[in-house]
């Protein structure tokens, strides 16, 4: 745990020396879901119908600007290759970086999301399931992410590659994380989205860190 924390502690300091990098992914969530009312027009039902889907979408591209970064400065100044090497359990450090990545892109965007979600004229109800999904879906996204970083890691062109790869996984998370706002909106019950959310939580953080380091290891033999 204390390795884990380290490593936390280590990429979120390194994070801070390049805000910009942070600012980025959340202006890109912010101009894309704010384009879309004024682009559309202030029709309130149209906009609470089409916000699941585009608040998805835009947190969904967020969350990928970072993750050709996750590995990758590691991968050029040696540091991933130490990390293979060391007393440490691989993948205790590779759920460190992973963890570490969410705050800096899913945690976010889980606080801004109320703000946005108030321009598609969404229902306090609404705007809580919306939170509650990206809770659970965005660490979803940052683990699987991470299997797609350590695959490209040090390959050229590896962010159309990374978008290649990872783009079709991430639709599960897409469908029940939208169609779970979706359905309360509706006045339907969502709970079986999430639930299949809650599920894919699971099974990435069970199966996620194991694959990456896999992949890691083949990247620095």
């Amino acid at each position: 745990m204390s390795a884990m924390l380290s490593m936390i502690q280590r990429d979120l300091l390194m994070v801070m020396r390049r805000k910009s990098e942070v600012f980025t992914a959340l202006f890109f969530f912010v101009i894309v879901t704010s384009l879309f009312p004024l682009g559309i027009g202030a029709e309130p039902n149209l906009l609470r119908k089409i916000a699941p889907g585009v608040l998805w979408v835009a947190a969904l591209l967020s969350t990928m600007l970072g993750l050709q970064r996750m590995f990758a400065n590691d991968y050029a100044d040696g540091t991933l290759e130490q990390m293979t090497l060391s007393p440490t359990p691989l993948v205790v450090l590779v759920t460190g970086k992973i963890f570490a990545h969410w705050i800096v892109s899913g945690l976010p965007l889980i606080l801004l999301a109320p703000v946005i979600g108030i321009q598609f004229d969404l229902s306090t109800e609404s705007l809580l399931v919306l939170m509650l999904t990206l809770l659970l879906g965005t660490p979803v996204l940052s683990l699987i992410g991470s299997i797609g970083a350590a695959l490209t890691v040090g390959v050229r062109g590896s962010g159309v590659l990374l978008s290649l790869l990872i783009l079709p996984l991430f639709v599960p998370v897409l469908i029940f994380g939208a169609g779970a706002v979706y359905a309360y909106e509706s006045g339907m019950d969502g709970a079986g989205h999430l639930s299949l959310l809650g599920a894919l939580l699971i099974f990435s953080l069970l199966g996620a860190p194991w694959v990456t380091s896999a992949a890691i290891r083949i990247a620095t033999e």
